[in-house]
């Protein structure tokens, strides 16, 4: 059958679990997909792993049978997969066939001449912001930019009844000045903060938080605080957003672009005026309330999941062409 002629057909794609909220999200578009696993359950080979509610559409395959799985599309999302899986699970039909790389990183070394490692002219590059477009450095490859899609895995709506700020990182004192630390840990001598995330207990946080739950937890604090100086738009904010909780930030990467300062959120790269207007919305919830209505607003016009997913059948259709 020929799929461009029959754009209504369910495709058959075949992925990777590397990012846990966007590989649910993504999962939103209405084809099947087959995500490789190991008997480990090693990174980025844990399938339907974790809380979130995976759909009917969502599928494992073992990485000894993936030779043999019939897909209409391989989706890379990681070097390593694309670097060494790729020759050593595919088959030399599915390394022929219709690929697609998604990129979720800027460049984490030379921040615009780092020259990115998938070279294939054949294959599309998919980013998930255009800064993170912009820096890297792809060469002739065909790249086109997705920016996220988000859907609320529970319903919330910012309360702020908690005079706290949250921040939301993943083992943030593993990962150094890039994610942060230092500038939690500098902030939150001056205003009180709630950390949580994956080994957040080692730095007095809250521990995980299940993904369900993560929203109504967000809308609970006065603001939600990205302390990352470098990394893509993370979800999380947009997570926050969509909940009505008001976003402080640094005012770097893909952020400057969502966040306009002072009308839906605060952006800055001097510290001590984010300092001084996190202090600002734990004395005034009535601005916290208008600063994080703004930002919903923003994120359901440019972030709404049915534009995503609009996106990535067009970037699907592209790459069968």
């Amino acid at each position: 059958m020929n799929l461009l002629r029959d754009p209504g057909r369910r495709l058959r794609i075949l992925t990777w679990h590397v990012h846990g909220n966007y590989l649910y999200y993504l999962t939103q578009v209405p084809h099947d997909f087959y995500l490789v696993t190991d008997e480990a359950r090693s990174v980025h080979h844990t399938g339907r792993s974790g809380t979130l509610p995976w759909g009917s559409n969502v599928h494992e395959v073992s990485a000894a049978a993936v030779r043999d799985t019939d897909v209409d599309i391989v989706l890379f999302q990681s070097k390593d997969a694309w670097l060494a899986e790729q020759h050593t699970l595919l088959s030399p039909a599915q390394q022929r066939g219709p690929r697609v790389y998604l990129e979720h990183d800027p460049p984490q070394a030379h921040p615009s001449d780092t020259v990115h490692w998938m070279d294939d002219p054949n294959v599309l590059l998919v980013h998930v912001t255009p800064f993170n477009a912009l820096m890297w450095h792809s060469g002739q490859v065909i790249t086109r930019v997705v920016e996220h899609g988000v859907k609320l895995l529970a319903p919330a709506r910012h309360t702020g009844e908690r005079a706290s700020g949250i921040v939301v990182v993943n083992n943030i004192d593993k990962r150094g000045r890039r994610l942060g630390y230092d500038i939690f840990r500098h902030a939150q001598r001056r205003v009180p903060l709630s950390l949580v995330g994956m080994g957040s207990e080692r730095c007095g946080g809250e521990g995980e938080v299940a993904n369900t739950a993560l929203p109504g937890r967000v809308a609970a604090h006065r603001f939600f605080f990205n302390p990352i100086r470098y990394t893509s738009l993370g979800l999380a904010i947009i997570e926050a957003m969509m909940v009505g909780t008001p976003v402080v930030g640094l005012a770097t990467t893909e952020l400057v672009t969502v966040i306009d300062n002072g009308r839906n959120g605060l952006i800055d790269t001097r510290l001590d005026l984010l300092i001084d207007g996190m202090q600002q919305l734990l004395a005034d919830p009535g601005l916290a309330r208008e600063l994080g209505e703004a930002g919903r607003r923003t994120a359901e016009e440019r972030f709404a999941i049915e534009r995503f997913v609009a996106d990535w059948n067009a970037a699907f259709r592209l790459v069968l062409a």
